[in-house]
């Protein structure tokens, strides 16, 4: 009620001290608390309400199948107020504002619907001008503000055109669908075929034809949303087909779900490699990867020559290129940390860079999560050969740690503990928790000891 209250009063111009940032506390806590509110929005949350279930949050230069980015829709939304019809969406901003300070949420989507339908008459027009003169395409897209300006307005276009029936769809799918088995395939497959018929849009019947690729498109990407597993969506594809042939699946309306779980596997190798060139744990990136890559290679028959077997295979090249490396660089990291010192190259009271360490931790958690994954990620070779060398590293070089720690004299003896408190971290990796704790109280022993051995030579 709070938040609702806030909201109006910003509708209606009134400048409350601190309201914005009472209003960001307020949305974060009722986030966190998993509590729906239905928020009053402007003009332009209305008008972009359709695409709710289709944005994603990536840069303006994604390419994601069936995806709009998030990003793009403020400077879409400023180019229609600007240049495409300002007049309309001046007057719609007015008149959703009244209607919201009203409670009317009848009127409120009477206009949005209007303007919706003059939009999508502008825009196509304006692309329609734009046509196969680069020119005036790359006019426009000046004028739009974003990267892929004309795949942008053409991706609003459909939407908006498909809002009833994909509004349809999102009331009537699963808010989750856990177990994406036959029973729950064919229940899906009739609710698109069901939805699809042009008689859920009469007034776009003339355009019907057209419209069901979008459909296919779109609602696929809502279902998929919706399962636990993504990459499961090729399901509905396999069953509309009746096979697991990649020539009859590529004949059915169905066949996009397969290119809407590659697009998807695409863009996770660039989340991939910006993962690691930030040094985050990726060990559920590549699970994900991985049930993605063997649930294509299972549930379809991509031994023959395809589009789709080779757009797979890329894939799988592209993220055994940006592994190996990382891989092959682990052993000598950890060799590098762990190296037994002689106590002359042991500045007195220094220890290891805890970033180093747990850098290296990283990387040698991420050598152990490929080598449950290798197969599909095609990095056997180099991940056993790299997991070999670190775990006999380990099992031999801890034991000299450990002589070098209960021998080590005040100064050296900070450093000698970080290492082998860097070895215990490593070795919980590798060996598990039962050997590293191990070792720990091996640490424990070896530094009670040195302290006794100490004593009479003191005394």
């Amino acid at each position: 009620m709070l938040v609702a209250e806030l909201e109006r009063a910003l509708l209606r111009g009134e400048d409350v001290a601190g309201s914005e940032l009472v209003l960001q506390e307020l949305r974060r806590t009722i986030r966190s608390a998993a509590h729906p509110v239905p928020r009053i929005g402007d003009a332009a949350r209305k008008f972009f309400m359709p695409l709710e279930p289709l944005l994603v949050d990536a840069p303006a230069d994604h390419k994601r199948v069936g995806r709009l980015a998030r990003v793009s829709l403020e400077p879409i939304w400023e180019w229609i107020g600007r240049d495409l019809m300002p007049a309309e969406a001046k007057a719609l901003s007015e008149d959703v504002t009244r209607a919201l300070l009203g409670d009317d949420g009848v009127k409120v989507d009477l206009l949005v619907r209007a303007l919706h339908d003059r939009a999508i008459r502008r825009i196509n027009e304006a692309i329609a001008a734009a046509g196969a003169d680069e020119k005036a395409r790359r006019r426009l897209s000046v004028q739009v503000g974003t990267p892929r300006a004309i795949e942008d307005l053409t991706a609003l276009v459909r939407i908006l055109s498909l809002r009833d029936a994909l509004g349809e769809l999102g009331r009537r799918l699963p808010d989750h669908i856990r177990a994406f088995d036959r029973d729950q395939v064919e229940q899906v497959k009739m609710l698109l075929d069901t939805i699809a018929m042009p008689k859920l849009q009469p007034q776009l019947q003339h355009n019907a034809a057209a419209q069901k690729p979008d459909f296919f498109l779109y609602g696929l990407v809502m279902v998929m949303n919706r399962l636990a597993a993504p990459w499961q969506l090729i399901r509905v594809a396999t069953r509309a087909a009746e096979t697991d042939e990649t020539a009859r699946i590529a004949e059915t309306p169905y066949a996009v779900a397969v290119t809407i779980v590659l697009s998807e596997m695409e863009c996770m190798v660039g989340e991939l490699r910006s993962e690691l060139k930030a040094g985050r744990p990726i060990a559920s990136m590549l699970k994900t990867i991985h049930d993605a890559a063997r649930g294509l290679r299972t549930e379809m028959d991509l031994s023959v020559d395809s589009p789709w077997a080779r757009r797979l295979a890329a894939i799988r090249g592209a993220i055994a290129n940006l592994l190996t490396g990382e891989i092959e660089a682990t052993a000598g990291r950890v060799r590098r940390l762990l190296r037994p010192r002689p106590a002359k190259e042991i500045a007195p009271g220094s220890m290891l860079d805890s970033i180093d360490v747990q850098e290296v931790e990283a990387r040698v958690e991420l050598v152990g999560a490929c080598r449950n994954y290798a197969g599909e990620l095609a990095v056997s070779e180099v991940t056993m050969r790299t997991f070999s060398e670190i775990s006999q590293y380990l099992e031999t070089g801890t034991r000299i740690l450990l002589d070098a720690l209960r021998h080590a004299e005040d100064a050296e003896r900070p450093f000698r503990q970080s290492q082998v408190d860097a070895a215990i971290r490593f070795c919980r990796t590798v060996f598990g928790n039962d050997y590293a704790g191990l070792l720990a109280k091996a640490a424990d022993v070896a530094v009670h000891n040195a302290a006794v051995e100490r004593r009479p030579a003191r005394a």
